[in-house]
Order: C-alpha cells, then sequence, then structure tokens
C-alpha cells in the first residue's frame, strides 16, 4: 500500500507541475532559438529513423540505449556553439558531457558497444518485456518499437536538453541560482555515479563466487541475497535513478538563472525533466516486478527501504 500510495502520489505532483508550465510558458524562442531546435529536431528525427529500423533488422533494440548518453553530449554543444559559447551554457555542456561519458562507459562495461555499432549486447529489460501477451502479435511490437522505443525516447532525451536552448540567447550573468543548478546537478551525479559503481563492484563480485560453483543461497552476506545492498542502496531502492533525474532537474534551474521562466519558476522546457521522471516511475516498477521475481527476499527489500528517501537501513535480520 505504501508503495502504491508513493507511486500515486508522484504522478500526482509531476503531472500538477507539468500542467502549471504548460500554463506559464516562459519567453517564447526567438528566431535565432527556433533556427537551432530545427537542426536539433533533424538530428532527433534521423536517430529515430536509424533506431527502428536497425532495431527491426538486427532484433537488437538497444540502438536507443546506446545513444542515450551520446545524443545529449551533441544536442548541447549545438546549443552552446550556436549561443556563442557563453559562460551559462558551457557550464551546462560541461555537465552534460560528463554524465555523457560516465554513462557511455558504464555500458560498454556491460558489452553493448562494438565496432559494428548496431551490435553488441541488448538490455535485457528489453526481452522480458517482449514476453508481455501483448506482444504476441508481431505487428504490435513493433509500433512498440517505432512509437516508445524509437520516437519517445528520442524526443524525450532532445526535450531534457532544450533547458540549454531556453537560455541560449540570455544576456543575464551568472548567478545565484546558476551556481545552485551547478552544484545540484553535480551533487546528484555523483550519487549517481557512486551507486552504479556499488551496483557494479556487487553483480561482479557476485558472479566470480557463482562461477565457483557455489548456488546463490551459499554465498556469503550480502551476495546471498541476490540482489545490491551495499552503500547507497543500503538506504534507496533506486540511488542511480535519484541522481538521474536530480541531476537533470537541477540542470533545469539553469534556463531559470537565465531569466527565461514565466513567474521566476516555469518554462514549457521543464516538460522534458518532468517526463523523465515519469520514465523512471516506469522502469522502476518494471525492474521492482523482475527482481521480487528472482530474489526471494527482494520484497522484504521493498518493504523496509523506501525508493527514494534514505530514512530507513535494510535490516536483512527482519
Amino acid at each position: 500500500m505504501k508503495k502504491i500510495i508513493g507511486t500515486v502520489l508522484s504522478a500526482a505532483v509531476i503531472i500538477t507541475l507539468i500542467v502549471l508550465s504548460v500554463i506559464w510558458r516562459g519567453e517564447p524562442f526567438t528566431e535565432a532559438q527556433s533556427r537551432t531546435l530545427t537542426i536539433l529536431l533533424i538530428v532527433c528525427g534521423c536517430s529515430i529513423a536509424y533506431c527502428f529500423i536497425v532495431g527491426e533488422i538486427t532484433q537488437n533494440y538497444s540502438q536507443m540505449d546506446k545513444l542515450w548518453s551520446l545524443l545529449p553530449i551533441a544536442y548541447v554543444w549545438i546549443i552552446a556553439v550556436r549561443g556563442g559559447m557563453g559562460p551559462r551554457l558551457v557550464l551546462y555542456a560541461s555537465i552534460v558531457t560528463v554524465w555523457g561519458i560516465r554513462l557511455t562507459y558504464n555500458f560498454a562495461l556491460k558489452g553493448a558497444y562494438r565496432l559494428k555499432f548496431w551490435e553488441g549486447n541488448e538490455d535485457y529489460r528489453w526481452s522480458i518485456v517482449r514476453q508481455h501477451p501483448v506482444f504476441r502479435h508481431a505487428f504490435l511490437w513493433t509500433l512498440f518499437n517505432l512509437l516508445f522505443i524509437s520516437a519517445y525516447q528520442n524526443l524525450l532525451v532532445l526535450a531534457i536538453c532544450l533547458p540549454a536552448l531556453a537560455g541560449m540567447e540570455s544576456a543575464a550573468p551568472i548567478g545565484l541560482v546558476d551556481i545552485v543548478a551547478a552544484i545540484v546537478s553535480v551533487a546528484f551525479l555523483v550519487l549517481e555515479t557512486v551507486s552504479d559503481r556499488y551496483q557494479w563492484t556487487f553483480h561482479q563480485a557476485k558472479k566470480r563466487l557463482l562461477a565457483e560453483g557455489k548456488t546463490l543461497d551459499a554465498l556469503p552476506a550480502p551476495y546471498c541475497l541476490g540482489f545490491n545492498t551495499t552503500g547507497p542502496w543500503a538506504y534507496m531502492r533506486h540511488p542511480n535513478y535519484l541522481g538521474e533525474q536530480g541531476m537533470w532537474l537541477g540542470l533545469y534551474l539553469f534556463a531559470v538563472g537565465a531569466g527565461v521562466a514565466s513567474h521566476g519558476i516555469f518554462h514549457m522546457t521543464l516538460l522534458g525533466p518532468l517526463f523523465l521522471v515519469l520514465l523512471f516511475m516506469g522502469s522502476s516498477e518494471l525492474g521492482e516486478r523482475i527482481s521480487s521475481g528472482k530474489y526471494p527476499r527482494y520484497r522484504d527489500y521493498i518493504a523496509q527501504v523506501y525508493k527514494y528517501l534514505p530514512i530507513h537501513r535494510f535490516d536483512p535480520g527482519k
């Protein structure tokens, strides 16, 4: 019940903010911003076509997963260059670049990239999603690949970068809000980086122990649980997701610092980070269903530890 209430309240807050950002649009795009947006949309459209066509041909549906960390770097530097490489834009683009390099490296560790870019390991979740009864008809899976995997995710990746576009022509100097934006976004990026490192280290150690011929139950704690409860994972079920969402919401504050947000808070480009939060709500639910089916103690973990609030520490003895 706690999980359901939390999900409903989170969705309600996000939807409310989306409505407010639509009502209070903030400063409209100038002609130069509109031309830049056209360039970004062309890149996005090419990526959509590539992901869909190549995914259908190769049956590897992680084409967008491989581009997820690369496209934002291209988008924000296009904006920065066309915006005259102002300090706010360069700072924004630099943070996104560090984020992208980190995420690309992590995905490469999982075997996702090959010299033939369309090859590489597919994210295991797509094979699980394909097993859903609704996708027994090949046409429906193809439609899902087109509309969600290829189109929606590409458009979302573009949308989360648009706060930089909103402030592209701002003459406002770097101020307190920009400093807060940088601190918040970098802090969440650090959380995400640390969480991913703990996750990788845990599962690599578990794999080594299992390769010795031991069963999961025979492994020493905490590996016998099967899922990670070390580092930030002892206090939150998805610290990496929190870091990802928090970083992009923090980057939105640069649009506020640029003085383009209506009422000092809302601009249409807030939609991108908010829809990212909605995406992670679905991703976390899927991941928890998978983990609950694989590991008997995962339901105890859900009962004790909040998804994002580090209030309780997981106690495997309970």
